[in-house]
């Protein structure tokens, strides 16, 4: 067991055999799905947006939970174990979970064929849940583009990626954090219009 826990890789593997365990169960008890089938790709694509999500909007609330809020109390000695380090490999599964949890998003409400009356909100549509995952939508699409197109080239600057001067770096790292803190602002509401889409969470 110490061998599968120890290393990332192995406990990744471990857990993707378990997931095959489980679905053998759970289909040997409820019946096993069409595999292949448009619904089961369905299934697995929501999974995986739900997955890159889960990855994501954790990395999010730790940067702005815990990263963001402590460094102040690191001693400077001590801060280049987190810049030089920590973030930087943070900051790749973060952009690469949020670019994950667009794409698979969109190819699900394609698959699911309310893509178009999610985009405009439901507006002529009379249906409370597309207006739900439109804004969610929306927002999320909002995040994603803060994500790769304000926060990571901003955060190449902040942690010395990519050459910037000192005022540079400073001013850099302000507004990464400015537009993290937009993406937390956004969290809350973007995931109960999520939840309430699926969950009647609009009555």
């Amino acid at each position: 067991m110490g061998a599968i826990l120890s290393n990332l890789r192995n406990t990744v593997i471990a857990g993707l055999v378990l997931l095959v365990v489980v679905i053998v169960v759970v289909g040997a008890t409820a019946g096993f799905p069409d595999f292949g089938g448009k619904p089961w790709v369905a299934f697995i694509v929501r999974w995986l947006h739900v997955v890159n999500g889960v990855m994501w909007i954790g990395l999010l609330w730790y940067f702005n939970f815990v990263q963001i809020p402590t460094m102040p109390k690191i001693p400077d000695e001590q801060k280049g174990a987190i810049s030089g380090h920590i973030a930087p490999v943070a900051l790749f599964w973060f952009r690469w979970a949020a670019m994950g949890t667009i794409v698979f998003g969109l190819i699900l409400a394609e698959m699911n064929g309310y893509l178009l009356e999610s985009i405009k909100l439901g507006i002529g549509e009379g249906n409370a849940s597309y207006t739900a995952i439109g804004i969610g939508m929306w927002m999320g699409v909002i995040m994603w583009f803060n994500v790769w197109f304000v926060i990571w080239p901003n955060q190449k600057k902040a942690l010395g990626i990519v050459e910037a001067s000192a005022d540079e770096k400073k001013a850099a790292a302000r507004t990464a954090m400015l537009f993290s803190r937009t993406n937390t602002l956004l969290s809350f509401p973007m995931l109960y219009c999520m939840v309430a889409a699926q969950n009647g969470g609009f009555g």
